[in-house]
């Protein structure tokens, strides 16, 4: 993974910060400013995780979002990658832009919640339709960023520099996309397209992400590598169709199947430098026959890589092909294999994140905790961070109190979110803007 071009007051940082500062902006108007909004918050929450909407579909949500924002007197741009919304907040001081982003997507999952405000809705993904639910907590992270905005607008006067609102969609993959097209940007990707960090040009990103079995009001952060990169894979094979009573007269591609699955673990647990990373090949579907007594022709199976290192990343996604390749023809059979990049590593920039520290602890006073590693799942906020030095923090859903190991997790049609987590969520956006200019700087 290539290093990202440094904006001019972020190499100021590199320069003049040295070890960062104990010390952060806290202006004694934060926290009734984030108190008055909060109720709000809840509201908007409520209303868009009850009309849930699939990648690429979120219409109502960007109108929603749009007037919002509007309402608070910020520039407004729409359809950016496709359904995306951006608002552009110019404080009355001199200083940098800084992007803050939420995700507006759902998933096809069905809600068993029995919350009041549950999910009864549907949607099409490729052509079918399923039930919908804001399972991984976007319709938070939409509500909160709304909530921050509108508490940056208000208190205008006092921002320096510019802020960027970035309400982004299909960060869990576009409904009208399927995801072997490799054709079409979706995402943060078609977002970085249309030019959302452009105008303004923007040189830090932040984000946070609601998990579950973290206690709510809590804050947990890493510094470099924090979330895996996703890759998915397509493995087509086709051998010779013939009776289950006699295999010989044909070429079986169940068992070419099963060479290929075995053989895919060896490329982690014998040909990459485990000593930099970890990395994980799943498979998550296979498809042939018709009939228990008929070997088929073809079978297709589908699965996911996860690395937490860009060059072991980068050996898994070299070496499978010819593997793949050579085991089906020692078989008897034909492959075709198609890998599709869903996102590269999450990075933290160290720099940063070690420089915003303060500014969550103004955020959660004595709940911030830096974790030991990074998370298993993944992220397209990665491609921002490529582009800019990024921060993405985790904001704890669960109560206090409750056993955190049985939590329904994220992507779980329980999965349910603590709503008094809000104000800390809504509280770090509004910090990071306000103590990012000093921290650019290398000043107070």
């Amino acid at each position: 993974m290539k290093r990202p071009i440094l904006a001019p007051l972020y190499l100021a940082l590199l320069t003049a910060l040295g070890a960062p500062s104990s010390q952060a902006t806290d202006l004694d108007w934060v926290d009734s400013a984030v108190s008055s909004v909060n109720q709000q918050v809840i509201d908007l929450r409520r209303t868009i995780h009850q009309h849930p909407e699939l990648g690429n579909q979120e219409v109502q949500t960007a109108a929603l979002v749009a007037a919002q924002l509007k309402a608070s007197n910020i520039e407004v741009r729409t359809q950016v990658g496709k359904t995306g919304v951006v608002g552009v907040l110019k404080g009355a001081l001199p200083g940098p832009v800084v992007a803050l982003r939420a995700d507006m997507d759902a998933l096809p999952v069905k809600e068993a919640t029995n919350l009041p405000f549950a999910s009864q809705a549907t949607g099409v993904r490729l052509g079918k339709t399923v039930p919908v639910m804001h399972a991984c907590g976007h319709d938070t992270h939409t509500a909160m960023l709304l909530g921050a905005a509108k508490v940056l607008a208000e208190h205008r006067d006092q921002l320096r520099g510019t802020v960027v609102f970035l309400f982004q969609p299909a960060e869990e993959g576009a409904a009208d996309v399927d995801e072997f097209q490799t054709d079409t940007l979706i995402g943060a990707q078609a977002m970085i397209r249309d030019g959302a960090m452009d105008s303004p040009k923007v040189e830090a990103i932040f984000a946070l992400h609601v998990m579950a079995g973290y206690p709510s009001g809590h804050l947990f952060y890493k510094a470099g590598t924090v979330l895996n990169s996703s890759d998915s894979f397509r493995i087509q094979l086709k051998g010779q169709q013939t009776h289950g009573s006699a295999p010989w007269s044909g070429n079986d591609p169940i068992v070419t199947s099963q060479g290929i699955i075995a053989a895919m673990q060896t490329l982690v647990s014998r040909r990459i430098d485990l000593t930099k990373g970890m990395g994980v090949i799943s498979v998550g579907t296979i498809n042939a026959g018709s009939a228990a007594n008929i070997i088929p022709e073809t079978l297709e199976m589908t699965g996911t890589i996860r690395t937490n290192n860009a060059d072991i990343r980068d050996s898994i996604l070299q070496k499978m092909p010819p593997l793949v390749s050579g085991i089906a023809s020692a078989y008897g059979t034909e492959a075709k294999l198609l890998l599709v990049n869903n996102a590269p590593v999450t990075i933290n920039d160290p720099t940063l994140t070690e420089a915003m520290v303060p500014a969550l602890e103004l955020a959660a006073p004595g709940k911030v905790q830096r974790l030991e590693s990074s998370l298993s799942p993944s992220e397209d906020f990665s491609y921002y961070a490529q582009k800019v030095p990024g921060l993405f923090v985790f904001l704890g859903a669960t109560p206090e109190g409750q056993d955190m190991s049985k939590a329904p997790n994220n992507h779980s049609p329980y999965f349910t979110v603590d709503e008094a987590t809000f104000a800390t969520g809504v509280k770090a956006h509004v910090q990071f803007v306000l103590n990012y200019p000093e921290r650019a700087k290398g000043k107070s």
